[in-house]
């Protein structure tokens, strides 16, 4: 734990601006949401030193979007091979804040570098166009630019993957940033940015503001003119009031927001693939995941068959602290967040839901919570139309193809989609018919860095990862020169 011991002074961590370490005069605690015990105080800034971000980040902007690709590609290539030699460090501390099993905070630090080491190879191959020309006296050009200061919002869930999701295209292409890290787990932020400072990032180029309360900093981050992109995860519900704030400067923004996952399973699926890709689906991180599975609709031929192995699977689960061997669900990540799960499922039940395991506090208590799978689950409940964040499985009924696709579009969401069917047929209708920005065919986990990460409709806007997500930090610029 070392890593973990160099970004405490006094038991404090400080944040990152401009290059230095800066505590503030206040400081809030970061619990462990096993135990509840605290693992540190962090500097608690708010608008000056957000300004103070800022303009460390517009200062430092002029000279890195100067540094060929080439250098910029060897400094994010260190900082991607520092974080290798740490995972452990990384994973360790990432679950004593977040509390998810260390062998998916260990899976988290590796898919997290993936960005970093994939747009460290884009960062050099980012190119403009020349366009035919309209008359012959004149040559056209397009022009990519890095848009200028980036404001990275990030949430708890995944504490490490969102910031170098976000931050490793946007300094590839030249931009700076300031990292707004969630207020539960800002330990792992600060640790990734004191590696980045190891591996030669110039100063300014990354700054973290920690905050107990995001408010004062998002407005910060959201209305200076000096901030040209916000890129924001987390619920819809914040991410419109930050594209309202954003509006007054016209922003360009990228948002990763809620959704409502539907996992679908046809009668013709094989069922020991469809109960494992749904356990790896719903129960990963405790199901506190944007893209895990909300809703499942099972084909009545099937049904009976697919709750009953779902039920069994969920109740093997091992729920633990995350420190732990063999550790599969770790708690929930505070004490609202089990209530939310408790509340729909006790509405569920009241709405004529079978209970086919947990429903209740884990016997660990606190905020562990135990795999919970409901059966005869109906459109009347809460389930069918909210966001669990929990590990709450309801099962859904459905007789024909069109019904599910129905049924799945049936929400203002469109992040993630699932389903399984053996039909080749099938698979092109319903995956063409799914109003999803990503869907899973035959698969309960489609995240990589080398492809699109994107929502429709209300759970977002803009694209992370692939070179599309290069493209998102950039701005066109049109160029003609005449007089040949």
């Amino acid at each position: 734990m070392r890593l973990f011991e160099s970004l405490l002074s006094d038991g404090t961590a400080a944040a990152l601006i401009g290059g230095r370490w800066q505590k503030g005069t206040n400081s809030f605690p970061v619990t462990n949401p096993a135990t509840g015990e605290i693992l540190a105080q962090v500097a608690d800034l708010g608008e000056q030193e957000a300004r103070e971000a800022v303009t460390a980040a517009q200062a430092a902007w002029s000279e890195w979007k100067a540094l060929p690709a080439k250098r910029r590609a060897v400094i994010l290539r260190a900082w991607f091979e520092l974080i290798h030699e740490h995972t452990e460090a990384l994973a360790e501390l990432m679950t004593l804040e977040q509390g998810k099993p260390l062998a998916e905070s260990r899976g988290e630090v590796a898919y997290g570098a993936s960005f970093i080491e994939f747009f460290a190879e884009e960062a050099k191959r980012m190119s403009g166009e020349t366009l035919p020309t309209h008359a012959s006296d004149k040559r056209l050009l397009v022009l990519r630019e890095p848009v200028g200061v980036v404001a990275a919002i990030t949430p708890w869930n995944f504490p490490m993957a969102m910031i170098t999701r976000k931050c490793a295209p946007a300094i590839a292409a030249g931009c700076t940033v300031v990292i707004k890290p969630a207020e539960a787990t800002p330990l792992t932020a600060l640790a990734l940015a004191k590696l980045a400072n190891e591996a030669g990032m110039p100063e300014g180029v990354i700054n973290v503001v920690t905050a107990s309360t995001p408010d004062a900093v998002g407005k910060v981050l959201t209305t200076d003119p000096r901030v040209r992109k916000v890129s924001f995860t987390g619920s819809t519900p914040v991410g419109k009031k930050l594209l309202a704030q954003c509006a007054g400067t016209v922003k360009k923004v990228s948002m990763e927001l809620g959704g409502n996952a539907p996992f679908i399973v046809f009668d013709d699926a094989d069922l020991d693939a469809a109960v494992a890709g749904a356990i790896a689906s719903k129960f990963r991180n405790a199901g506190q995941t944007c893209v895990c599975t909300n809703r499942f609709l099972v084909q009545e031929g099937i049904y009976d068959a697919f709750v009953e192995a779902l039920a069994e699977k969920a109740k093997a689960l091992l729920v633990g602290d995350g420190r732990k061997p063999g550790t599969q669900i770790g708690p929930l990540i505070n004490q609202a967040a089990v209530g939310k799960v408790q509340c729909h499922v006790d509405d569920a039940v009241a709405k004529g839901g079978r209970l086919l395991c947990g429903g209740h506090l884990h016997e660990l208590g606190h905020s562990f919570y135990a795999p919970t799978v409901i059966a005869g689950a109906t459109l009347e409940m809460r389930v069918a139309s909210e966001e669990t964040f929990g590990p709450l499985a309801p099962v859904f009924c459905f007789k024909e193809d069109e019904d599910a696709i129905a049924m799945a579009n049936d929400t203002p969401f469109g992040l993630a989609a699932y389903f399984y069917t053996q039909d080749y047929r099938r698979i092109w209708r319903v995956m063409e018919g799914l109003e999803y920005g990503m869907v899973g065919v035959n698969e309960g986990l489609i995240s990589t860095e080398v492809a699109p990460f994107v929502g429709i409709k209300e759970s977002g806007l803009g694209c992370e990862g692939s070179r599309h997500g290069l493209e998102d930090f950039t701005e066109l610029k049109y160029v003609c020169v005449g007089g040949l």
